[in-house]
């Protein structure tokens, strides 16, 4: 075996062959990434060289087993580009995703490689493949038609320049997002102009300005400084100058993504439109649960209906209760938190601040880590002598009820400058089968909670417990994977899909019998009380109707985008008005643009497909309902999820999967009287 300098291109040694984070640098990639697309390629020839004739085995198998090196090498630097980067990782990220795109284009677009598995899968129905192996098959003959296998030379040339262009773009849009989200700060220096701001946040506030040695306090656009300004800040000056800091990031700024966005629908759609499709909604629809882009719209203004009148009797009623209290104006979008938080206090007594003393990080994982040990058997146990990429990083060996390794669990929880906005799971290896060995998966979640400050550990709001909960049934899909082929295992499935795991963990954060459990004071260690428990529960439903229409909103503005049959002509404010029109409560603030900055549908999968989070609501509440019915921790239902969602990954469509659970197909009804809406 070559023992190369770059330990990115050795085997790893380390336990479970985890990444080697402490020795591995920033020079080390682009030479990995060169050395290691040319290993593949050199697999790729192998099988098409291969005079053996085409079969499931040297063709469909060969050909996902490729690359490995490659993978591995491409899953550590995308993820710390996302978790912790800097300026000279960004511009590697740039050099290196044409690289990568080219190369997949080239497999795309081998018609050698392309003819084998065109012979493979015109002998599939006389194959006598498992239900995964069928998968595989289909899925991998798909991709390489719906990535333009099937084409003349000329399309097949456009489409590799349309892709090598496309992944600079999107690249692009979500490093303007990060560097316009960093690039805003608003310090205070008069003990005044903090009125109505907890002692917590202001605390970390100071922090804020203590580290980049300026006086007073210091707010950003990150969330943890960012949301609890907009709630409790009783100055409506500041209010207005965060939510238009925030609300206009990326547009008419020095980060301007608005020809960026442009320039990346339009080739989505010129790309789809060389296949013969109309939009590239039609184009990635095909392959989801809901088919066809009517069936979107169809749902959606389903929803719309239900929601709509409650979020106006909301709206109506925040408006009444702003009047009670003061307010002689008309609420604008940077008052609406505030008075929220203060009619929920003033309607249930209970806020973020007085749950968050309840909701110590730590102990939050631990009551998390318990629920999946006591619905699934499985047990978390840190590792420090395990590689990291950050120091704020913990690493967990979770073993099943027998002590067999199952996963490793990177958690790294804090916002820095580094890392990206938001909250998501991802992974580092995949679960996988291979030669009669099961190769377990890495995973991780980032995230961007509440940092703990010189006098108090980090404590978060009950928005964060419920992020945890989503993140954590991700993680978990992956962890419990138990599939034969890296691409189908954990949360390799449909889009609309694969929220489910995740939504449907977020359940329990409204459950007593849960936190009862999992919440005690953090000085006093006492329980959370019985009568802030149901305050919680009681809650649950506070402006459903807006929180619907609000998440209702982003899903029309992504399919307006991803349904234009020709290039958009309209001013990016413009066009965005008119696809969210119907769902509008508030005038139009002339600085605000929500697209330029929208990285889930243009820097991430979510393309066509935001409207996954309600359509997995559906299918999350239909879920949970089976385990209200029985007792929210009846191990048979928990096994049963586990058995056919959980260890299934892609392996079987998703609705096969759901059936096999839950005995019926989903119903809407669950949600609407989850929400209150019926």
């Amino acid at each position: 075996m070559t023992v190369h300098t770059n330990p990115l291109l050795n085997e790893f040694t380390t336990p479970y062959e985890s990444a080697p984070f402490e020795i591995i640098e920033l020079k080390h990639f682009l030479p990995a990434f060169k050395e290691s697309v040319e290993m593949a390629r050199t697999e790729i020839d192998q099988i098409t060289d291969n005079i053996e004739k085409p079969n499931f085995t040297n063709t469909i198998e060969a050909l996902e087993y490729s690359g490995h090196k490659l993978d591995r090498v491409a899953s550590i630097f995308f993820n710390l580009n996302h978790a912790d980067t800097n300026d000279e990782m960004q511009a590697l990220a740039r050099e290196v995703s044409p690289m990568l795109t080219e190369f997949s284009n080239d497999i795309i677009m081998n018609e050698k490689l392309f003819s084998r598995v065109k012979e493979v899968y015109s002998q599939k129905k006389d194959l006598e493949l498992s239900i995964e192996q069928e998968k595989l098959l289909t899925d991998r003959y798909k991709s390489f038609v719906r990535s333009g296998a099937n084409l003349e030379k000329e399309k097949k040339d456009q489409i590799r320049e349309i892709s090598k262009e496309l992944s600079k773009l999107t690249l692009q849009f979500g490093e303007n997002v990060l560097a316009a989200t960093n690039d805003f700060e608003l310090y205070i220096t008069d003990k005044k102009d903090l009125s109505g701001l907890p002692d917590g946040i202001i605390e970390a506030a100071g922090a804020v300005a203590k580290e980049n040695d300026k006086k007073g306090w210091g707010f950003t656009l990150q969330f943890p400084s960012y949301v609890p300004f907009m709630q409790y800040s009783d100055i409506r000056e500041l209010r207005e100058k965060m939510f238009k800091a925030y609300s206009s990031r990326c547009f008419n700024d020095k980060y301007d993504n608005q020809k960026t966005l442009k320039r990346i629908v339009e080739l989505r759609l010129k790309r789809v439109q060389l296949f013969g499709y109309n939009s590239y909604a039609d184009f990635v629809l095909e392959e989801r649960m809901a088919k066809k882009s009517n069936h979107v719209i169809n749902f959606l203004t389903e929803l719309l209906d239900a929601s709509m009148p409650k979020a106006n009797e909301e709206f109506n009623e925040l408006q009444e209760y702003a009047k009670s209290l003061g307010a002689d104006f008309k609420l604008e979008r940077w008052d609406w938190a505030y008075y929220a938080e203060k009619l929920k206090t003033d309607k249930f007594d209970v806020n973020d601040e007085i749950t968050r003393p309840y909701f110590e990080l730590e102990r939050v994982k631990k009551g998390i880590f318990s629920l999946a040990t006591r619905l699934y058997g499985i047990e978390f146990n840190i590792n420090p002598a395990l590689s990291k990429y950050h120091e704020e990083v913990d690493v967990y060996e979770v073993t099943n009820g027998k002590g067999e390794f199952l996963s490793l669990l990177y958690t790294d929880f804090h916002p820095r400058n580094s890392k990206q906005g938001g909250a998501w799971m991802t992974s580092f290896v995949d679960q996988y089968r291979k030669n009669g060995s099961d190769h377990r998966p890495h995973i991780s979640i980032v995230c961007n909670f509440t940092k703990p400050s010189e006098t108090k550990p980090s404590l978060l709001t009950f928005n964060e417990v419920t992020t945890f909960l989503h993140e954590f049934g991700h993680a978990l899909h992956g962890m419990l994977s138990k599939c034969t082929y890296s691409s189908l295992s954990g949360t390799n499935v449909y889009r609309d899909f694969v929220e489910l795991p995740s939504q449907f963990m977020e359940n329990f954060a409204t459950q007593k019998e849960w936190l009862d459990d999992v919440a005690e004071h953090y000085e006093t260690g006492a329980k959370i009380p019985g009568e802030i428990v149901q305050k919680i529960i009681d809650s649950e439903n506070f402006l459903s109707g807006y929180s619907f229409v609000r998440q209702i909103s982003f899903g029309l503005n992504d399919m307006a985008w991803h349904s234009v049959t020709e290039p958009v002509a309209d001013e990016v404010s413009v066009f965005e008005d008119k696809a969210m029109s119907a769902t509008e409560l508030f005038d139009r603030v002339e600085t605000s643009c929500m697209s330029t900055s929208f990285s889930h549908i243009f820097a991430g999968g979510y393309g066509a497909g935001y409207y996954g989070y309600k359509w997995a609501e559906v299918l999350d509440a239909d879920a949970f309902d089976a385990f209200k019915s029985t007792g929210i921790f009846n191990k048979e239902i928990a096994n049963s999820f586990k058995e056919n969602i959980l260890e299934k990954g892609g392996s079987d469509h998703p609705m096969n999967l759901y059936l096999k659970f839950r005995g019926k197909e989903p119903s809407i009804e669950p949600l609407l009287k989850r929400s209150g809406l019926k």
